[in-house]
């Protein structure tokens, strides 16, 4: 019977150290490293593979799954580690590829090791999409502050109204410089145009996207909540992708980084700020969302629609959301005065109906 060996990996672009330790003790029973190539590495872990059984583990990073996907399809356990869950040691100043291969393996043994969800390689596809349209409205946003800026900068400000609406834009077309200043003009105008452009064919992609069997239903779902559209209710499928690997709401509101933090010893007692940990892109979309709720429990023409084909305890669920979610917004903004307060303790209110409605039979 072979013996049981824990593989801590230190994965890099082009090349990965392997430290193996047995069941016991810290003797090292093997130290490689080895090319980081689908190829080299498949031959190295199968020779391996003849001698120890090998529970493997590294931690994510930029490289993605790949590794992990490369594991498995030759029938050998691995784990994807979430780097801000790795113990640390103060203490320790001395930090190598080899040392680190080790401690994983050793505390991969130990079993105090948090593992991240690895996603089918279909929803990894569908974050990608929805990451990348995250990237798009970033540029966006830039350069819209680039042409403001530059009109700053020329002692031109727009009063007659909110920014980048279609009679500020028409203000912006009729605008003409001499020179110099005409063509960046000219240049931050047109791809502020591009980008907008790409931006709403990527927001078309995604519709169409949530539009197929596999999203529609719970997109579906999670439009019946206020303040939440098709794109913010992707965004949350893309990322959490299973609801039910969460055991109850707050394991979700502690993923999403929206609960508070704590520092207690003996007979104090400190309550902080959210943690801020986990899926920041989730919790940026709830913000936003929460924001809704300021208003009174109502029902306009997109929720009547959503509501329209989804079951009586579902719309019940999503009514009760309203009519929590209003009071406790404006609870909290009259007995504090900070709305921003507010708003994050409705988005994690908010996290745990969502978890309700998409792990609701």
């Amino acid at each position: 019977m072979r013996s049981i060996v824990y593989v801590g990996m230190d994965v890099h672009q082009d090349f990965m150290v392997l430290t193996g330790v047995g069941e016991k003790g810290e003797d090292i029973l093997f130290e490689t490293r080895v090319r980081n190539d689908a190829e080299v590495f498949g031959r190295r872990i199968l020779k391996l593979k003849e001698s120890y059984e090998l529970r493997c583990c590294y931690e994510a990073s930029s490289c993605g799954y790949v590794v992990y996907r490369w594991l498995k399809a030759i029938g050998v356990d691995c784990m994807v580690i979430a780097p801000s869950l790795l113990p640390r040691f103060t203490g320790d100043r001395i930090k190598t590829d080899r040392r680190d291969a080790l401690k994983l393996a050793l505390s991969y043994r130990a079993g105090i090791l948090t593992g991240v969800y690895v996603p089918e390689e279909s929803g990894e596809k569908v974050r990608c999409l929805l990451r990348c349209r995250d990237a798009l409205r970033s540029d966006v946003v830039r350069l819209r502050h680039r042409v403001l800026k530059f009109l700053q900068g020329k002692g031109l400000v727009y009063r007659d109204g909110r920014n980048w609406t279609i009679k500020h834009w028409q203000y912006l077309r009729r605008l003409e410089f001499e020179g110099a200043d005409e063509i960046v003009y000219r240049e931050y105008l047109e791809l502020l145009d591009y980008y907008l452009l790409r931006l709403r064919e990527m927001d078309q992609k995604i519709k169409e996207l949530a539009d197929s069997p596999a999203y529609r239903r719970k997109v579906e779902r999670l439009c019946c909540l206020r303040g939440i559209s098709t794109l913010t209710a992707m965004i949350l499928l893309s990322e959490v992708i299973d609801f039910r690997r969460f055991t109850g709401a707050p394991a979700l509101m502690g993923y999403l980084g929206l609960v508070p933090s704590q520092h207690s010893s003996g007979h104090s007692t400190r309550m902080g700020s959210i943690t801020r940990t986990g899926n920041g892109r989730c919790r940026r979309v709830l913000i936003e969302s929460a924001w809704h709720y300021r208003h009174k429990p109502a029902l306009g023409v997109r929720l009547k629609k959503a509501w329209a084909e989804q079951s009586a305890e579902l719309t019940a669920l999503a009514w009760r959301a309203q009519q929590r979610l209003y009071k406790k917004f404006w609870r909290i903004v009259n007995r504090t005065g900070n709305s921003n307060k507010a708003v994050v303790a409705t988005a994690r209110e908010l996290s745990g109906f969502i978890w309700a409605i998409m792990t609701e039979a």
